[in-house]
């Protein structure tokens, strides 16, 4: 039987979401407690605001979790737990404090620098903007204006690789690749560094495929997840690849993380390169 544990009390000067993340990833680690309540008290910049928080967390025997950035809240926070024998984790000063000897300098202790709406927000909007849309090929001509063009076979990751790389920055076209239908012409006038394909086992697409059928209530057994007509599909897509002379990745056992690493890793090689060249 799994035992019910107290709450957890996160308080943070922004949105909360770092130490939500990091505390849900630590909870999973304990299968045998029912999962505690989280309460989440975001854009806590004042002593006031802590005060009534923190009376409750000790009515409640709360573990309090903190991504604060001013020490005199931190200090706050830290004396009210001790006093009244909480646990306090404190997920920001010990970074923080490597991080200013490191450097030799003072942190400015300023709330939400990392959610300020900078240039870099809004390409990052203006990227998943793109991928929408540009995504499973409904606009060729997106082609000659992307940073990345992603080329697979149906149920490859390709929309979800788009919209991860297009949360990092870039512009991203997938064109998905059938047998019958025509290449885009686009495709051979953007340089090949560009273009990146993915493919996998055709055993491994299949069993993809089936699910999805089954998932929108279709026959299994449609010539869509038939492994043969798979195994057509690669390697007409396997043939298009090296017309096009391109990097291949295999996504089989790859997270869509994994795979945008190495994407990332490639453009930037070759970025850098081209760059030299010019």
């Amino acid at each position: 039987m799994k035992k019910t544990i107290c709450p957890i009390y996160i308080i943070s000067d922004s949105v909360g979401g770092t130490a939500k993340t990091i505390t849900s990833a630590v909870l999973a680690q304990f299968p045998n407690f029912d999962t505690a309540e989280l309460k989440r008290f975001p854009f806590v910049t004042e002593i006031d605001q802590i005060e009534d928080i923190l009376v409750d967390a000790e009515k409640e025997r709360a573990l309090i979790v903190t991504t604060l950035v001013n020490k005199d809240l931190i200090q706050y926070v830290e004396v009210f737990s001790k006093k009244a024998s909480l646990q306090h984790v404190d997920l920001m000063s010990p970074l923080t404090r490597s991080m200013e000897e490191h450097f030799e300098a003072e942190s400015i202790q300023k709330p939400g620098t990392l959610h300020q709406l900078n240039a870099d927000y809004f390409n990052r909007v203006a990227a998943m903007e793109f991928a929408v849309r540009y995504d499973d090929g409904k606009e060729p001509r997106g082609i000659l204006k992307a940073d990345l063009i992603l080329l697979g076979v149906s149920r490859t990751s390709k929309t979800p690789l788009s919209l991860y790389l297009a949360n990092l920055g870039y512009k991203v076209v997938n064109i998905p690749i059938i047998p019958e239908a025509q290449i885009p012409e686009e495709l051979f006038k953007v340089p090949a560094e560009k273009i990146i394909g993915l493919t996998t086992k055709s055993s491994t697409l299949s069993k993809v495929r089936q699910a999805r059928l089954a998932s929108l209530g279709l026959q299994k057994d449609s010539l869509y997840a038939d492994e043969n007509r798979i195994k057509q599909e690669l390697a007409a897509a396997a043939d298009l690849f090296e017309q096009l002379e391109i990097l291949t990745i295999d996504v089989e056992n790859r997270s869509i993380e994994e795979t945008a690493v190495l994407i990332e890793e490639y453009y930037r090689k070759t970025l850098h390169r081209s760059q030299l060249v010019t």
